[in-house]
């Protein structure tokens, strides 16, 4: 089914706000989920406008500080906290990350009590931490907290998000699954629900409205600017994972004490900024090594994994390669996207190189078989009608 965008005369301001009322209207909790960043700024901003209107005040806001941030994240952060309106939760937790710059240590716990003398940097002081939070265990990962900190004595939570579409296919994907209230997810746990209301802003969005209100701001992105990162560009993510890591070399270059503490910290992170844009991390080759297919060097790639991390890997392929094979008859191509799965083993064997544990590049799989239908002139019902053909489209 192909799913065209509607144009309606309504702002992405208003419909924010119209669906902040519509999650009070149905929740017993409403809480901020807050990262420093542009988006959840914009989140955080229009809650506390409806919470402000509906008498619902103070507006729960948490911000889960991940030791390795800007200093102007953590100035902006104590900005918000300090706001009369806002109940704040500064949460600090061992939490279990992403370090795609090293394949020895592929993951790696902020604020690890184990690690306290390398710590980027102090804990702040009345931050929710591992001796003052007994839901919280060992192993667990950002998306297991919200229960944590608003567990099911609040009623139904509804935890809003700075969750944008435009960022990810598979985002609008999934919210296009559903017809009614589809900026809400869940329930988890059986009482929280997640809410992006702000699912449909553009990037522009976000940046107009942080200036036409005057809304407060995270100067990390002003610093980010200077360096040549256009508004698309800009994040206030962790920065060891497989996205962050192609932007490495920034903080080499606007924070120069930060980069030393963090050179410190994590394992492989000099390596990373050195290399990271090159084909030792698999972001720019074009070919495989000589003498060998996409598919060979695949599995030569897995092999150099932990045992651990090769079940990882393979779950994720696996998922790939079903959803492949439900579409299709075809052989999974060698360096051309299938125009119906998106897949290649090309595809695979970067994905495998660039340690994606997590399988987010799978997402990117319907934006492919959609260019690749394209640059053939192919309709969807001519690529779903050739599907059964193993000979045919290859």
């Amino acid at each position: 089914m192909a799913f065209k965008p509607t144009t309606i005369e309504q702002d992405c301001y208003t419909s924010a706000l119209d669906r902040i009322r519509r999650i009070y209207d149905n929740y017993d909790r409403i809480v901020v989920s807050f990262s420093g960043g542009k988006d959840s700024t914009c989140v955080l901003n229009t809650t506390l406008t409806v919470a402000r209107e509906r008498d619902r005040l103070p507006l729960d806001v948490y911000f889960v500080d991940e030791e390795a941030i800007y200093p102007e994240t953590v100035e902006y952060v104590q900005r918000v906290q300090a706001i009369p309106d806002i109940r704040f939760k500064w949460v600090c937790l061992p939490i279990m990350h992403r370090n795609a710059c090293s394949r020895t240590q592929p993951w790696w716990h902020c604020w690890d009590p184990k690690d306290r003398d390398r710590w980027i940097r102090p804990m702040p002081e009345g931050a929710i931490h591992l001796g003052n939070c007994p839901g919280f265990r060992m192993g667990m990962k950002l998306h297991d907290l919200g229960p944590v900190l608003y567990g099911p004595e609040n009623g139904t939570v509804a935890d809003l998000t700075g969750i944008r579409t435009q960022e990810s296919i598979r985002r609008l994907t999934v919210l296009l699954m559903k017809q009614q209230d589809n900026f809400i997810s869940g329930p988890d746990f059986g009482f929280r629900y997640k809410c992006k209301p702000i699912y449909d802003w553009k990037t522009e969005d976000v940046w107009f409205a942080t200036h036409h209100f005057g809304w407060d701001y995270n100067r990390a992105y002003d610093i980010q600017a200077l360096l040549g990162s256009s508004p698309h560009q800009q994040r206030v993510t962790p920065p060891f994972g497989e996205e962050p890591l192609m932007g490495l070399w920034k903080y080499k270059q606007g924070w120069p004490e930060l980069w030393e503490r963090m050179l410190q910290r994590v394992e492989g992170v000099n390596t990373a900024g050195l290399y990271a844009l090159t084909d030792l991390y698999g972001t720019a080759l074009k070919e495989p090594p000589q003498g060998m297919t996409w598919q060979d060097w695949t599995h030569s790639l897995i092999k150099l994994y932990s045992p651990d991390q090769q079940r990882e890997i393979a779950a994720n392929l696996s998922q790939a390669i079903k959803a492949h094979q439900r579409k299709t008859t075809r052989p999974i191509p060698e360096d051309t996207s299938d125009p119906h799965s998106g897949l290649s083993w090309k595809f695979i064997a970067l994905m495998v190189a660039r340690g994606d544990l997590k399988g987010r590049k799978i997402g990117q799989l319907l934006m492919r078989a959609c260019s690749e239908a394209k640059r053939r002139g192919l309709t969807p019902q001519e690529v779903i009608a050739a599907d059964q053909d193993e000979n045919s489209l290859v």
